[in-house]
């Protein structure tokens, strides 16, 4: 759905037709108070709010993979400063400071998703930091210092990919997180309003009659997607938890 939007959706999202009219044969989800097809808007809203869950995590995978790494190999004072950083992260109330910031700049989804990486790394950094932890420890990451390779080298060559099983499943639980971050936030109305998401939708059908009309069309199918796509996401992390912990059982 978010890659073919425009072949699957039966309009463009920014069509108007005739106001709240119930679904039907043209419209399977009727329109809202603009007369925009909501079927439509739905399509389209995949799209933003999938990249905006995507963004955030890959953003807070990457810096917390980074500072894991570099506080598990090199451990000593740059493990404590490292670490100290990631102790200060994680006193932060998140969700509240991405709303203040979200209130004072313009309404943007990339902005949410900036505010969002840079919040949510610390749990993977920690993860990355204890499997770095006994990874250099082994013979091959010894043997590669014997031999004189750089810890640039010996990071992202040896260490590094034998810690991804661990990050994987870090990564789907911050999509997870950063799509029901990103739709309350839109429902608070910090959201781009000239993007249309499934938070969006949300705030659109609350702030105007969609609630008190009991147009559960209009709000219940973008809450629904939300809950199946973070349940899947969720789903998916725990299994590859699970792996994870088998690996290492047999390690």
């Amino acid at each position: 759905m978010a890659i073919f939007s425009e072949q699957l959706a039966p309009y463009d999202p920014w069509m108007r037709f005739e106001p709240y009219l119930l679904p039907g044969g043209e419209h399977l989800l009727g329109t809202n108070d603009l007369g925009n097809d909501i079927l439509s808007e739905l399509i389209y809203g995949t799209r933003i709010s999938l990249i905006v869950g995507f963004a955030a995590a890959l953003m807070a995978t990457i810096i917390g993979t980074i500072v894991g790494l570099l506080a598990g190999y090199y451990r000593g004072m740059t493990d404590e400063i490292l670490m100290g950083i990631t102790d200060i992260f994680l006193m932060i109330p998140q969700i509240p400071l991405i709303i203040v910031i979200a209130s004072f700049l313009r309404p943007s989804f990339w902005i949410v998703a900036i505010l969002m990486g840079a919040l949510w790394w610390t749990s993977t950094a920690r993860v990355v930091r204890s499997r770095t932890l006994q990874v250099r420890e082994n013979g091959f990451v010894q043997a590669a210092r014997a031999l004189g390779f750089s810890d640039f080298h010996i990071i992202f060559t040896d260490v590094l990919p034998n810690t991804s099983h661990v990050i994987a499943p870090k990564f789907l639980l911050s999509i997870a997180s950063a799509m029901i971050a990103e739709a309350s936030i839109s429902f608070l109305g910090l959201g781009d309003p000239t993007m249309k998401s499934w938070g969006t939708m949300i705030n659109f059908a609350f702030t105007r009659g969609g609630f008190i009309n009991g147009y559960w069309w209009w709000y219940l199918t973008p809450g629904l997607c939300i809950t199946l796509f973070v349940l899947c996401v969720v789903l998916m992390g725990f299994a590859w938890e699970e792996q994870e912990q088998e690996y290492r059982r047999l390690e």
